[in-house]
């Protein structure tokens, strides 16, 4: 295989069984960790809220859909592929399920499956005749399937496609639930720029930095911070107590 993660293009070892990097794999991991939970959500965003009846206002020419037609876009039945739009009309894209049942049905295509006689003993390896969600084919046990085959998936040629496209989906969704991963500052120092720039992202694996370029291990960083974060400290404990003036 190629040395280049197809995803981020970045360099991988040589000789890699892999076609995407580690770090994308922990990205694409957490992307299908978080997508139930979203699930839960859009359910829920799925009914408009009702309130008391209001006096006054314009008016409307016909009374509200019944439901929100972004979460239903997202929850409701469809196709794994885009369908042909030749007027324009579809924007919403391919609902979650279909999407994730898509790749799932893909995956389960290409993975070997080992045939086996009545005895047990091994007859030739063939591929599986599709994928087996554990308890229901709905969005949080696709998600669970589809990360317990990511180790498998990420050495396939495809796996581009399946990044964009959960990626894609993720962003769709976030649209309408209105969460973001979550950010959190750490408290040393970039070891590139020297500024207090470096973050931990839900979603990626490595420290990053928002000024420089910088990426960090979770290993690097803790080595890091336990350089100069002594001194550091000293130096703001110093600056808070300033040293008392020797008498005249």
């Amino acid at each position: 295989m190629d040395d280049v993660c197809l995803t981020c293009h970045t360099r991988m070892p040589d000789r890699s069984q892999r076609s995407a990097c580690t770090g994308c794999e922990y990205r694409l991991r957490s992307w299908l960790r978080d997508l139930p939970h979203h699930y839960v959500i859009l359910q829920a965003l799925l009914h408009p809220d009702t309130g008391p009846a209001r006096r006054g206002g314009g008016g409307r020419a016909h009374p509200p859909l019944p439901v929100r037609v972004a979460a239903l876009d997202l929850l409701g039945p469809g196709q794994p592929v885009v369908l042909p739009d030749p007027d324009g009309d579809q924007s919403a894209g391919i609902p979650m399920t279909a999407l994730l049942m898509g790749w799932a049905r893909y995956l389960a295509q290409e993975f070997p499956a080992v045939n086996r006689d009545d005895r047990g003993h091994a007859r030739g390896v063939t591929t599986c005749t599709g994928a087996r969600p554990w308890h229901r084919a709905d969005v949080p046990g696709l998600c669970r399937w589809l990360t317990a085959y990511l180790p498998y998936a990420v050495t396939r040629p495809w796996i581009d496609d399946l990044y964009e496209q959960v990626q894609h989906l993720l962003k769709r969704v976030e649209r309408v639930t209105d969460l973001k991963p979550r950010v959190r500052p750490m408290d040393a120092p970039c070891s590139q720029c020297g500024a207090f720039g470096l973050v931990e992202h839900q979603e990626e694996l490595n420290i990053l930095c928002t000024v420089c370029p910088a990426v960090l291990t979770p290993d690097e960083y803790l080595a890091h911070r336990d350089r100069v974060m002594p001194a550091l400290a000293a130096l703001a404990l110093r600056i808070a107590v300033p040293l008392p003036k020797k008498a005249a």
